[in-house]
């Protein structure tokens, strides 16, 4: 193991899923597991212990769920960086609003294939975000759904149309950097994208969610499917400058 290797934590009440995954993971030069729960106060206090970049999270679990976990590591401020990656079915859709909520900051299917599953990690711990193009049906119905609920109180996350009515108002750059965001893309990467600093993507990021009332890149990636701007599987829409 070497400083720049992406460390990870594996979440799942299955052990021969968890071992799966770690074989998976171990056999990339560059990514290392440096430890493994069983349910989600097991993973906070792995977490705690050994400070992984990316925890592969998932939800269905017997005591503390994925959820409520996900809720801790955003709680704690000394794992503000770590990433969560959550690993779904499609039997999870009383799950999917929720892990949102939590901050999670991806979604993938438990039966993605190895390559699918090294990219993701590799794209959550580099700050992009994570909707597989199969899941992205199941997250926007759950987002369509928190939103009507959620429309007429003070929740983090405005509800559907005035979230696609803020977007609907960006233009020029701000708009570039949402379409790239959209795609997934780190600030990192939207910066090289776009000829930008990385202090300046980072104030564009910050004011797209601070415009549309997301609390998480993901939030705004959802968003950006729910106004069209961007769908699975294919570039996002008005894309000038990439």
């Amino acid at each position: 193991m070497n400083g720049d290797d992406v460390r990870v934590v594996v979440v799942d009440d299955q052990p021969t899923i968890r071992l799966g995954m770690r074989l998976i993971l171990d056999h990339e030069p560059d990514v290392v597991t440096v430890g493994e729960a069983g349910d989600g106060t097991e993973a906070v206090e792995v977490a705690r212990r050994t400070s992984p970049h990316v925890v592969l999270m998932d939800v269905r679990m017997p005591g503390t769920d994925g959820i409520e976990a996900t809720r801790r590591l955003r709680a704690d401020p000394a794992l503000a960086d770590v990433r969560v990656l959550v690993l779904t079915t499609f039997d999870d859709e009383e799950y999917v609003t929720a892990a949102l909520r939590a901050g999670a900051d991806g979604f993938l299917l438990k039966d993605a294939d190895p390559a699918s599953l090294v990219a993701a990690v590799h794209r959550v711990r580099a700050g992009g975000s994570v909707l597989d193009p199969a899941v992205t049906p199941l997250v926007l119905s759950q987002w369509r759904r928190w939103s009507v609920a959620s429309s007429s109180s003070s929740g983090p996350v405005p509800g559907a149309a005035a979230g696609v009515a803020a977007l609907g108002a960006v233009d020029g750059r701000a708009r570039d950097v949402l379409l790239a965001v959209a795609r997934g893309l780190s600030n990192q990467e939207v910066a090289a994208s776009l000829g930008l600093t990385l202090a300046t993507t980072k104030t564009y990021v910050h004011e797209l969610l601070h415009r549309t009332g997301c609390t998480s890149r993901t939030q705004l990636v959802v968003l950006a499917y729910e106004a069209g701007l961007v769908v699975p599987g294919a570039p996002a829409r008005g894309s000038g400058r990439t």
